[in-house]
């Protein structure tokens, strides 16, 4: 294969020029020099729709939003924090409410009255009205709403409502007051009662910038990276990829699985079960006296049960256990119960069509994790090749490399979209039967011409190019870049024959995949890949 390449005799095209390889360093993550799994962060691209918050940059970006709110509104940092977490720390909503409904009610909302704050005017000795105790004027803390309450009251509410994990915002003790608890008081009154349960409070305030934050998501690494990604767009249907190299749906946090959409791939995780069952109901039936499922090991009709119950394989009747040729004792069925023949077969039916997809889908599974194992041997060639011609241009290996894995796991996720597709999960909503079946056809043309392209460019990436004469790795390089930039085209068009001939037209549902992007968000090939 080697000797072929080299002699360049092969006249190998699809019509492209070098210049249309538009797939540029930022493709992959990584300059010619260096491997994908040691890219840089590509998180800090700006380029990217979103970014990597780390536990040690989450204080700054929170501050970030406090800041602005705090100049913006001329308040103190926890009323800004009030504010930010009832509106769930999108300063855009905040001040949309601000302009519709003015200020005064986007405090009462949020549970802000008397910013200014209230002193207790008391003698010395007043009456908690909580516990009924006498208590000195200097123990006792006033909220900004004006209540006030015995220290020991208001550690003992505090701390009741961090352990039930509320402590984002506590509200006062005054029965039918909104008020926000001011988190300074929270801090102090439970650090003198319980450090750790405070050191707990504090990260419930941190984390809130996370957790009611619609914009931002914590990697759902395992074990968790510490890690989260904020999307800066408006548009959170999007798949990202952490720092730890993990890849996926921001919208619901699964695996990345375009171009399926959410509820097809939870539908699909939860297929597997629904297999195991499809299976049970086609090759066992039930005992009629234990009902657990048995399975027939011989050509006998006349089944035994581990309860040592007999009955009928034919009808699942029970029956007396001895039997002739031609007759079980004490039992007699001239026909098979032909509802359950009829279920067991469109389960069978259902199941067989199942197992299309799913073998499809597992194959090429399989096939991104053995290409992905391969990184280290492709970038070893990569190596050698630029010790023996330092001045060839090797980089579109690894572009090459990472258009693979990308439209591998692409074609991978096609297959779980048909399943539901046209399977009948829009079947009100296909006007016409011929429609769905022209739709579906379409479909499996191009998955056919991208499957054929992915599987060139595998093909194609096996070579041995690190024992190649300049013009044999000038040729491959020549015809990979012509099999990436019709893959890449491909992937595209797959995704806009989705979005709009598939569903464009729906109207009762409304289904969403993450876009297609040619200068992909993943920066490398790490990250499990789940089957």
């Amino acid at each position: 294969m080697g000797e072929d390449y080299a002699s360049g005799g092969d006249d190998w095209s699809y019509g492209y020029d070098e210049e249309d390889f538009l797939v540029d360093d930022d493709d992959c993550g990584c300059s010619s020099g260096r491997s994908p799994s040691e890219s840089v962060e590509r998180s800090a691209d700006t380029s990217l729709p979103y970014k990597v918050i780390t536990r040690e940059s989450l204080l700054t970006a929170q501050k970030k939003d406090l800041q602005r709110v705090m100049e913006y509104f001329s308040v103190k940092e926890k009323h800004a924090r009030t504010l930010l977490i009832h509106y769930r720390w999108d300063v855009d909503v905040l001040l949309e409410y601000l302009v519709e409904h003015g200020k005064e009610r986007l405090y009462s909302k949020a549970g802000l009255r008397n910013m200014e704050g209230s002193a207790v005017q008391s003698p010395s000795i007043i009456d908690c009205c909580i516990c009924y105790e006498e208590v000195s004027v200097n123990e006792v803390t006033a909220m900004d709403c004006g209540h006030f309450f015995c220290d020991a009251c208001w550690t003992r509410h505090f701390v009741v409502k961090i352990q039930e994990g509320q402590g984002r915002r506590i509200k006062c003790m005054a029965p039918r007051c909104e008020c926000i608890c001011d988190e300074v008081h929270i801090r102090n009154l439970v650090r003198s009662a319980d450090p750790n349960l405070a050191d707990k409070f504090e990260q419930f305030v941190l984390d809130s910038y996370i957790e009611d934050n619609r914009r931002v998501k914590w990697c759902p690494s395992v074990p968790h990276c510490g890690n989260a990604v904020q999307v800066e767009a408006d548009d959170l249907v999007c798949e990202v990829q952490c720092e730890c190299g993990l890849q996926f749906c921001f919208s619901c946090a699964a695996d990345a699985h375009s171009p399926c959409s959410c509820r097809m791939w939870e539908l699909w995780t939860k297929k597997s079960q629904d297999a195991t069952n499809s299976w049970i109901t086609v090759n066992t039936k039930p005992c009629p006296k234990c009902h657990k499922a048995v399975q027939k090991d011989g050509g006998c009709n006349l089944v035994i049960c581990t309860c040592q119950q007999a009955f009928c394989w034919l009808c699942g009747a029970a029956t007396g256990r001895e039997h002739s040729w031609d007759s079980i004792a004490y039992h007699s069925c001239g026909r098979y119960k032909e509802d359950h023949k009829k279920k067991a077969e469109t389960v069978k039916k259902e199941l067989d069509r199942y197992m299309h997809y799913y073998d499809r889908y597992k194959a090429h599974l399989d096939s991104l994790k053995l290409e992905s194992k391969q990184e280290q041997t492709v970038m070893k060639k990569v190596s050698t090749l630029e010790d023996k011609e330092s001045t060839l241009d090797i980089s579109w290996v690894q572009k090459a490399f990472f258009r693979l894995v990308r439209s591998r796991r692409i074609l991978a996720h096609s297959y779980p979209f048909a399943y539901y597709m046209f399977g009948g999960l829009f079947k009100d909503e296909m006007s016409e039967e011929k429609e769905m079946d022209l739709n579906k056809t379409l479909f499996e043309d191009r998955q056919q011409l991208l499957e054929a392209n992915v599987e060139m460019l595998s093909k194609l990436l096996e070579e041995k190019f690190d024992e190649f004469l300049v013009a044999g790795v000038l040729d491959l390089r020549d015809k990979v870049q012509a099999v990436v930039v019709s893959t890449d085209n491909l992937c595209r068009n797959l995704y806009e024959f989705i979005e709009n001939d598939l569903f464009g037209p729906l109207t009762k549902t409304f289904e969403r995949i993450a876009p297609y992007r040619s200068s992909s968000l993943f920066n490398d090939f790490k990250g499990s890949v789940e089957v």
